[in-house]
């Protein structure tokens, strides 16, 4: 019995040590990223059986195990994916806000210098300095646009490149987890099943730098290994095998990347809408909710005002006498055929000039099921088909400009998209600002009537008739009725006078009020000279506070104020939501560290109370040497 002192000795100092052990471990790596606190195992050891009972046996070191709760870093894994997401959402953001929102180099203030000069022409039209003024500003709001559009541009291609190298680095912890997924699966097999921490640590780290960059789902195999899933449950882990991610070109959109699953049969491009999560799900949803919208309705804002402007300016005359031309020039609608259509169709777009207001700020996919088109709003998923061309849609119309589609044939029209991009102003000669109404009125000078002649108004839209500018007269025949005559008339005869009625020919309308005699004759004819009318500068001014957009509820400066106000609607809830899942996150970890975490205090406790154990169990094997030499020194 005496000899099994010695045993429960030893084993009291082997536990003392794997204790030290331990504890110093863990001090060590007090401030190691996703260390976990560890812990031993003792199990008293099997008792010795005797005619007086069982007798202790001493201790057994069972294992070194993590203190690891699965449901706290789960809780972790999802705040944190979460959290990365706004934060990569909002970084972007706020550069849109902040350029959008600035008082000096928005498009705001170029927008109102341009109808202030505008306004400058219709008070001093002979004057070319004002014309050159307007020119000057009108080039001004084009590079306001523009440059805005570019920044815009450049945000995107920073997203690209952001997306490229989150996706390289998504790959690269697939790799380094299935490679310890095979470290831990032999150093189980080798040691009996025993826990390898250090290396569960590492893998459990990687996982969770893996959720900041996308949301990820781990299950547990039975051999200790994970298997990684993403998406719609694609493996990114599966085991030791690793599968990579990749860029690739939208078949839609070549501009815009998107993320392929390297698979075995091939790279398969993968919905966005099922990446969420993380800082790459961030990007994306920048992308898809604030980038793509902004640029959009920036766009919109420039094609309104260049296709407003140029059909109120082409009802214009110059200085030269001329009829005015387009001031501005404006891209059409992007069209992007499918990379994997089969079929040759040629998808054309152009504006709507009779119905500009109805633009909207949305994308759209048309697709061809070998009979049918059909054109879905990408904002509502509102949908309409039909099988042959022209379509009129939502301010532009759509035509077929060559080929044939095939059956499965897709299209992606973004009409709005590069308008910021594409307007530019098309005059450089002051003296063609259409300033003047093309047509000048007049009251004949025997007349004795009461009657009165408006100065007219030429119709809309352009072009405008080509017998605008010839000479009409009108020649009452009685109080009541009146002839017309003039190239373009018809001569109507008898026609019956109502005081302020609409008076039509020609391209141009008129309003006589009063009480005309017979024989009162009224004339519309060409503006000749008129140097001084600023009639159309009147109109061309009027269209700053005209409602236009969205339906004709909105002026171009209503609209653009509704792009700032949302973008930064947006950038706040993001803001506030991120500092909200910010505090979330703290709070998970705090809680998830008081349980895994390294303290300091209760491990230098350890120290002395295993350093007390180890000094004890020496005791006992001294006192147990005594014992056996006392026994030795007995005489036989």
């Amino acid at each position: 019995m005496a000899t099994n002192i010695f045993g429960i000795a030893i084993t009291g100092l082997q536990a003392a040590q794997a204790g030290l052990i331990t504890a110093g471990h863990n001090i060590s790596n007090a401030n190691t990223p996703g260390f976990t606190r560890q812990q031993v195992d003792f199990s008293n050891a099997t008792p010795l059986a005797s005619g007086s009972g069982f007798f202790g046996n001493g201790v057994d070191v069972v294992t070194v195990q993590r203190l690891y709760s699965q449901f706290l870093s789960n809780e972790v894994l999802t705040a944190s994916t979460q959290s990365s997401s706004l934060d990569s959402n909002y970084s972007q953001i706020q550069q849109i806000d902040n350029l959008l929102a600035d008082p000096s180099a928005g498009v705001s203030p170029a927008l109102q210098n341009f109808f202030t000069a505008v306004q400058g022409v219709a008070t001093t039209p002979n004057v070319d300095a004002s014309r050159q003024a307007m020119l000057s500003s009108a080039q001004a709001l084009a590079s306001s646009f523009q440059g805005i559009d570019q920044q815009l541009t450049g945000l995107r291609d920073g997203v690209n490149s952001a997306i490229g190298a989150t996706t390289r680095e998504i790959s690269n912890f697939a790799t380094q987890i299935a490679d310890l997924n095979q470290r831990i699966i032999v150093a189980r097999s080798a040691t009996g099943g025993q826990p390898p921490n250090d290396l569960l640590d590492q893998r459990d780290q990687l996982v969770a730098n893996l959720n900041k960059d996308i949301r990820a789902t781990v299950v547990t195999q039975g051999d200790g290994a994970y298997n990684v899933f993403i998406g719609n449950g694609q493996p990114l882990v599966a085991g030791t095998q690793a599968y990579s991610l990749a860029t690739l070109p939208d078949p839609l959109d070549p501009t815009k990347l998107t993320i392929g699953y390297r698979a075995p049969s091939g790279v398969v491009q993968l919905p966005e809408a099922t990446l969420s999560g993380g800082s790459l799900g961030g990007l994306l949803d920048f992308r898809s909710q604030a980038l793509d919208p902004a640029q959009n309705a920036l766009g919109r804002v420039a094609i309104t005002l260049a296709q407003t402007v140029n059909a109120q300016h082409e009802l214009g005359q110059d200085l030269n006498g001329q009829l005015g031309t387009p001031l501005f020039s404006i891209g059409p609608p992007r069209v992007n055929s499918n990379l994997n259509n089969t079929g040759n169709a040629v998808i054309a777009a152009a504006f709507d000039t009779t119905n500009v207001g109805a633009l909207t700020t949305s994308d759209y996919r048309l697709n061809y099921d070998g009979t049918n088109y059909t054109l879905t709003r990408l904002s509502d998923n509102t949908t309409r088909a039909f099988a042959t061309f022209p379509q009129n849609v939502d301010g532009f119309t759509l035509s077929l400009a060559s080929g044939a589609a095939a059956a499965g044939d897709s299209f992606l029209i973004r009409p709005t998209v590069d308008g910021a991009s594409t307007l530019n102003v098309a005059i450089t000669d002051p003296t063609k600002v259409a300033a003047a109404a093309p047509i000048r009125t007049a009251q004949g000078a025997a007349n004795t009537g009461t009657g009165t002649l408006s100065a007219g108004s030429v119709n809309v839209p352009p072009p405008p008739d080509p017998n605008l500018q010839q000479p009409v007269t009108i020649t009452f025949t009685s109080p009541t009725t009146f002839d017309v005559t003039g190239t373009g008339t018809g001569n109507p005869t008898g026609v019956a006078y109502t005081a302020g009625q609409n008076i039509s020919f020609n391209g141009w309308t008129v309003q006589i009020s009063g009480a005309p005699a017979t024989g009162d004759s009224f004339s519309i004819g060409p503006n000749t000279g008129g140097s001084g009318d600023n009639r159309n500068a009147l109109a061309l001014a009027s269209l700053q506070t005209a409602k236009i957009l969205d339906g004709g509820t909105a002026s171009y400066q209503g609209a653009y104020a509704a792009l700032v106000s949302q973008v930064g609607t947006q950038t706040q809830q993001l803001q506030v939501t991120s500092a909200a899942q910010a505090s979330i996150l703290q709070q998970v970890q705090t809680a998830q560290q008081s349980y895994s975490g390294v303290n300091l205090d209760e491990e230098a406790a350890n120290l002395i109370r295993f350093q007390q154990a180890y000094q004890a169990s020496g005791k006992v094997l001294q006192i147990a040497s005594t014992l056996f030499a006392s026994l030795l020194q007995i005489n036989p």
